[in-house]
């Protein structure tokens, strides 16, 4: 499926949930690794909140993509944003959903408030 380039200058992106190693397997463990790079893949967690609305977002990003100085409940940006739909097929029951990627999370200010 498509991938589709997520604009985030107008919102405002906070940690919600530390990075930590994708699991690709949950009964073996298996880590998730990138198909052509195969590197390490992390998971983080973020609010991405734009005109007024909020949605609570996981987000796949490569090890090398972590930056220094992230901190939950801290503003980030996510720099080559992307959501691909998914759907499969588990146990008989359809499933889908979006799953979002980033290159690199790295810590932000927070916006300039309006006449401030």
């Amino acid at each position: 499926m498509r991938s589709i380039r997520v604009e985030t200058s107008a919102a405002t992106i906070l940690l919600t949930e530390a990075p930590e190693k994708k699991v690709k397997d949950r009964q073996s463990g298996e880590i998730a690794t990138d198909a052509v790079t195969g590197e390490t893949l992390m998971t983080l967690g973020v609010v991405y909140i734009e005109g007024g609305e909020s949605s609570l977002i996981k987000v796949t990003v490569p090890e090398r993509g972590i930056t220094e100085g992230l901190a939950v409940g801290a503003p980030v940006s996510l720099v080559g944003l992307v959501a691909r739909p998914w759907e499969s097929t588990f146990n008989g029951q359809q499933r889908h959903g979006i799953a979002y990627r980033a290159e690199v999370v790295a810590p932000a200010a927070f916006p300039a408030e309006v006449g401030a």
